[in-house]
């Protein structure tokens, strides 16, 4: 239903991807999905390429294109997601799926991680609208809480919460970095 919306706003980003930076104009990255099965997940590229140089290699923030920051904000770079979503690969709401090394990390440092792969991961989720952006294994583990919190409430009623929820999260640019210092619990942030 979503997709002639879509379309059209996807087909301009990716021409302001491509008269910005050239190609590829989709970065692709293999992550974690149902039941432990890698997938390679779609995202507008954000970042230009490296290439081989020799030279020292760029930071990450040094080579997010303009054009990648604003994206990146609202998460716009996530749009092709929803042919990762057409593919069966995800679903609109779930775990957000981590990257092969992150899940081989948090398998042997977080107890129940793998949990989490018994859904299929989501472009948004309750993590994400009530979290935010985390680092590390401690921001892991927090995220593991809500995400397990989905899985033992998962409905289509709380699909929808999340949805909504999603809207003012792109709207604000929320689930960036200044947002991980929130303290909210699971259940607290239902409403």
């Amino acid at each position: 239903m979503l997709l002639p919306l879509l379309l059209p706003l996807a087909l301009v980003l990716a021409l302001a991807t491509l008269l910005q930076d050239g190609t590829p104009i989709l970065f692709r990255q293999a992550r974690v999905g149902r039941n432990g099965v890698p997938f390679t997940l779609l995202k507008f590229r954000t970042m230009r390429e490296t290439g081989d140089t020799g030279a020292p290699s760029v930071p990450d923030t040094e080579r997010v294109t303009p054009v990648g920051r604003i994206l990146r904000r609202v998460h716009l770079d996530e749009l092709p997601q929803f042919l990762n979503v057409l593919r069966g690969d995800m679903s609109l709401v779930g775990p957000r799926p981590e990257r092969v090394d992150f899940v081989e990390q948090y398998t042997r440092e977080i107890a129940l991680f793998p949990l989490r792969h018994g859904t299929r991961p989501g472009i948004t989720g309750w993590a994400q609208v009530s979290r935010g952006y985390t680092l590390g294994v401690q921001g892991a583990r927090e995220k593991l809480s809500y995400d397990f919190y989905y899985v033992k409430h998962r409905s289509a009623w709380f699909d929808l919460r999340i949805l909504f929820r999603t809207i003012p999260a792109i709207v604000r640019g929320a689930g960036s970095k200044a947002e991980q210092d929130s303290t909210a619990q699971p259940h607290a942030r239902q409403g």
